[in-house]
């Protein structure tokens, strides 16, 4: 796709390639466009002899705030998944999938706010590097419904899973990285400089055996039902959307974006946590 208009791309160091999500007013929230746009990137670098590594980062003061909540999302969605109840969620995963199946690695620098699909984007990285004072949570588990890729139970176990979708609390980077879901948290001044290190390292190996090393880690994964186990949750999540709460808490949203600030205010307002935390917040 040559005319991109949510991401820019740069090329920091021979052999590694850089994707910055580019709506920072709207905190990187994913839509139809912005997704399509890093899915058919990531697979042209992977079809490019050049790239050997990819990495992935925000612009703005976050990562990702997560789905694109003022958005249709149900148009120009970036590749066919059936229809049906649960449309949705089988459609994200089938992405992060497209992500995880990938020849070449793809690196996560997260910083800021990194929330419900943002952190589901970073999951879907093969290596995640995070700012010690990141936050990364799911909070639609509050009033919604659990997550569409549910990350949690294989990425950080079962009481940090467990603990996370009772609370929908956010984690801080540093948290983050002693739970396992991000390999390691820096200083918010030393992260990039810290991810370009790592992504330095990893394009020194050849394309054909980082393909390789990378499959026999997801394989070991999928033999203990990773992926079943992700693919099988998207019905748990399109079930949650038919209680009452959640019915009546998404009936009130409309695609503008006073209605939809309200309505995450409302979520927070009793956690006193993200936008509800402070007037100089990221929203």
């Amino acid at each position: 796709m040559s005319d991109l208009i949510h991401i820019l791309l740069d090329t920091p160091l021979p052999g590694v390639r850089r994707i910055t999500l580019n709506r920072p007013e709207k905190r990187n929230a994913l839509n139809n466009r912005l997704r399509t746009e890093v899915f058919s990137t990531l697979e042209a670098h992977d079809r490019d002899p050049d790239v050997r590594v990819t990495i992935i980062r925000g612009a703005g003061p976050a990562f990702s705030s997560g789905y694109d909540l003022s958005a249709d999302n149900t148009v120009d969605q970036p590749y066919h998944t059936a229809g049906g109840l649960g449309q949705w969620s089988r459609h994200v995963v089938d992405g992060w999938f497209r992500i995880w199946d990938l020849a070449k690695p793809v690196v996560a620098q997260v910083h800021g706010y990194c929330l419900a699909g943002g952190t589901e984007l970073a999951t879907a990285c093969d290596l995640v590097y995070v700012a010690d004072d990141a936050q990364i949570g799911y909070p639609p588990v509050r009033l919604m419904s659990p997550p569409d890729m549910q990350f949690h139970p294989w990425m950080m176990g079962m009481r940090q899973a467990m603990e996370s979708m009772l609370t929908g609390d956010a984690l801080s980077g540093r948290e983050a990285a002693e739970r396992g879901w991000a390999n390691r948290s820096y200083a918010p001044a030393d992260l990039e400089a810290e991810v370009l290190a790592v992504a330095e390292r990893v394009a020194k190996l050849p394309s054909e055996l980082a393909a390789i090393n990378k499959r026999s880690v997801h394989r070991a994964m999928e033999i203990m039902g990773l992926r079943a186990a992700i693919r099988a949750g998207t019905d748990l999540q399109a079930l949650a959307f038919q209680t009452a709460p959640s019915k009546a808490y998404m009936s009130r949203f409309r695609r503008d974006g006073a209605s939809v600030s309200g309505l995450l205010s409302e979520r927070d307002a009793a956690f006193q946590d993200y936008r509800e935390r402070g007037a100089d917040e990221p929203k």
